[in-house]
């Protein structure tokens, strides 16, 4: 049926108002799949490895991350300890795990002096890791039995003692060892041997038989010895800290230009998911720098920092440099 001019024209004049009202109407809002554009994450329980057994000062870092973080993600934040290689395997297991729910907790070392170190290092920290935040950062105490002097005597009888005398560290590459290594140079050409151990308590269960006559632990590990008059502290790697506010700096036993810290860091693998690193980045640096953690923290020797991820890629930027230094001066390498 044909419409007329007349009729088509009056029916194109009535739709138009429709038509207005139509595209000028409230928008529905957009379905749950459409705003879900960027997956939850995590989905299950989170694995935190640490590469040191468990007591050792990053292992209690990591415990004292895992139960806000995982009130926070709404998932189980599980630590698993996976010592060994101066906690490279558990690095290394990090950098190549798929699951996008596997992160570690590290040190120095694995993260900045571990590939000049290594030539078969099996991960390459520069490429293989998603950095998350600078977690917690100490000075070091060089301690020794009860039965050495003390200050500047003890460096004294070190050098007397030359390649006779023992040091223990966490391990080849660790910042204790490389640490020793540039006091053993700074104070006067110590000939103490490296004795590397699986983490700081088995250190100082050595320190305290006398396998080993000095080691640079964590004022965490340190100040329960200290206080219980079964080790001797010579002094901090720094100025004097709060954290062990009773403890003397190196330099008042006349070691001058000696300044060295440890620290621990969040990391995940470099596929790590944006969704991930997100929630990560917003999430872990709040709970480092919560009142709470950072007294937890504060009682364990360590000073709560908590960075961005891009914090965290300068302090592996400029201690890579420094411990480049200290490699190179000493002509230290690893097989």
């Amino acid at each position: 049926m044909k419409l007329s001019k007349y009729t088509a024209l009056l029916i194109a004049t009535l739709a138009l108002p429709m038509l207005a009202a139509a595209q000028n109407a409230p928008k529905k809002p957009a379905s749950r799949e459409t705003v879900s554009a960027v997956p939850a994450w995590p989905t299950r329980a989170v694995k935190l490895l640490v590469g040191f057994p468990g007591g050792s000062t990053p292992d209690m870092a990591a415990r004292t991350l895992a139960e806000p973080l995982s009130r926070a993600l709404g998932q189980p934040v599980i630590v698993e300890n996976r010592p060994g290689a101066s906690g490279n395997i558990a690095a290394d297991l990090a950098a190549k795990a798929t699951d996008d729910h596997t992160l570690a907790v590290v040190i120095n070392g694995n993260l900045t002096s571990a590939k000049m170190l290594y030539a078969k290092l099996p991960y390459d920290p520069a490429k293989d890791f998603t950095p998350i935040s600078l977690l917690t950062t100490a000075p070091l105490v060089l301690v020794a039995p009860m039965n050495q002097p003390s200050g500047s005597d003890f460096f004294l009888a070190a050098r007397n003692g030359g390649d006779k005398w023992n040091y223990g560290s966490v391990g080849n590459g660790s910042v204790g060892h490389l640490g020793m290594e540039l006091l053993k140079s700074t104070a006067g050409n110590l000939g103490a041997v490296h004795v590397p151990y699986q983490g700081n308590p088995q250190v100082v269960t050595a320190l305290l038989g006398g396998q080993i006559q000095m080691a640079l632990v964590p004022p965490g590990i340190a100040l329960p010895q200290i206080k219980a008059g079964k080790l001797k502290a010579i002094g901090l790697t720094s100025g004097r800290s709060a954290l062990a506010s009773e403890i003397p700096s190196l330099a008042d036993a006349e070691v001058r230009n000696f300044n060295l810290e440890v620290w621990t860091a969040l990391v995940g693998p470099a596929k790590l998911s944006k969704a991930a690193q997100t929630r990560l980045a917003q999430e872990v640096p709040r709970i480092i720098r919560d009142s709470d953690t950072r007294q937890k923290l504060f009682n364990q020797g360590w000073q709560a920092v908590g960075t961005s991820p891009e914090g965290l890629t300068s302090r592996i930027r400029s201690e890579t440099a420094i411990m480049g230094g200290i490699i190179t001066m000493r002509g230290i390498k690893i097989e």
